[in-house]
């Protein structure tokens, strides 16, 4: 249906009226956030004006490599995801800018203040109505703000609130917890060791084990990554989460999360996570449906498995070949697109498809010496969710 020939997408959105949103990691593309507009070609998103320009993307400070503070422009994305219409607020695509972009060698600057951001674009008339940006005792320079999740339950905030992950390969793994109606936020599970990469990992590729070797490096080393996958629950009360490093799989009540007002908060919210068991393999994105289910992208099985609370197990739910490295990030409403290979990013929709993004990164060259083995186009790929199920409409 769509296939992407000239830059390699991450993340995935769709609205109510089948408009397609995706995001790019940023180092040369001109843009971050596009809208698909034919089966092969994508334009900036909502303008090529709201993405900082490659030139101005870093900041060298005192002799440090920091990306730019822009909180008006688009720095790098890594999620996107919809939520449907409310009685206070528009169907409206939530932009994730980690506000650090990639060096050609494969670098990351660490964030400047402003540059890392959440931002509300109204999809009614393609306007951005707000952004959240965070102190750096939230986000943290060396910060990686990876996933978004969005509960706009009105009881719990009289805007929502937002679950966001803390994935950076060099920094502090945990959760970032941001309220919509006040700006405010903080973080649980700091380096916890639920959310932490787990150490000396050595996954399996296409049969192969694999290991990292940077450009011009020695020697190899191992993949890193901590938090990645997060999926609440229907009602909302329940966090599913996991580091893309580890085959276990935990969750914990979202009241703990959303507590901080005791200096005992953090204690209290460590002390609930619950470890639900092994899975059969290491995750990279999660998404769930309307009956609880949630999706596990498997890079090292080319397949989708799905963990079942009722039975409390994980479960197949599609295997292929073209699925070689899944992530998850969002799309989520009707109709979409076609086959490749993989970093996925996953999405479940209102017509009661998973759609996947494929962009290959256990081929970047940023992990195989320089070389990048990765064989475009890149596409999305989608599949019939079992039992009727559907997108939680939610968040």
């Amino acid at each position: 249906m769509s296939s992407f020939h000239n830059q390699w997408p991450i993340g995935l959105a769709v609205s109510s009226t089948g408009r397609i949103f995706v995001d790019y990691t940023r180092g040369t593309y001109e843009y971050t956030v596009g809208e698909v507009v034919n089966t092969t070609a994508e334009q900036a998103y909502p303008s090529q004006a709201l993405q900082v320009p490659v030139s101005l993307l870093f900041n060298h400070t005192f002799g440090v490599n920091f990306a730019t503070g822009n909180s008006s422009g688009f720095i790098s994305v890594q999620a996107l995801i919809v939520t449907a219409i409310t009685a206070s607020r528009p169907e409206t695509l939530w932009v994730l800018d980690t506000g650090r972009p990639n060096f050609l060698d494969g670098t990351t600057p660490y964030s400047f203040p402003g540059g890392p951001k959440q931002v509300a674009i109204n999809l009614s008339n393609d306007t951005i109505y707000k952004t959240y940006t965070f102190p750096a005792s939230v986000v943290y320079p060396d910060a990686y703000m990876n996933v978004v999740r969005i509960d706009l339950n009105p009881d719990i905030s009289c805007e929502g609130v937002a679950y966001i992950v803390d994935s950076s390969n060099e920094g502090r793994n945990g959760i970032i917890m941001l309220d919509l109606a006040t700006s405010s936020s903080f973080r649980q599970l700091d380096n916890y060791p639920s959310t932490l990469n787990v150490y000396s990992f050595v996954p399996s590729y296409q049969g192969l084990p694999f290991y990292a070797t940077s450009p011009g490096a020695q020697q190899y080393v191992h993949l890193t990554g901590g938090i990645d996958g997060v999926q609440l629950s229907p009602a909302g009360d329940i966090l599913f989460f996991s580091p893309v490093t580890s085959d276990y799989l935990y969750s914990i009540k979202t009241q703990y999360l959303r507590e901080n007002a005791s200096p005992k908060s953090a204690q209290v919210c460590g002390n609930n996570v619950k470890n639900l068991g092994q899975r059969g393999g290491s995750a990279n994105g999660f998404k769930g449906d309307s009956n609880g289910l949630v999706y596990m992208l498997m890079p090292g099985s080319n397949a989708i498995f799905m963990y079942d609370s009722m039975q409390a197990k994980t479960l197949p739910f599609v295997r292929d070949p073209r699925i070689i490295w899944p992530d998850c990030k969002f799309a989520e409403a009707t109709p979409v697109i076609g086959v490749t290979d993989p970093y996925l990013a996953a999405s479940v929709a209102e017509d009661g498809y998973i759609y996947v993004t494929i962009n290959q990164l256990s081929y970047m060259p940023g992990l195989n010496n320089g070389t990048d083995l990765r064989t475009y186009p890149g596409a999305i790929l989608r599949a019939k969710l079992p039992h009727n199920g559907s997108k939680i409409i939610s968040g």
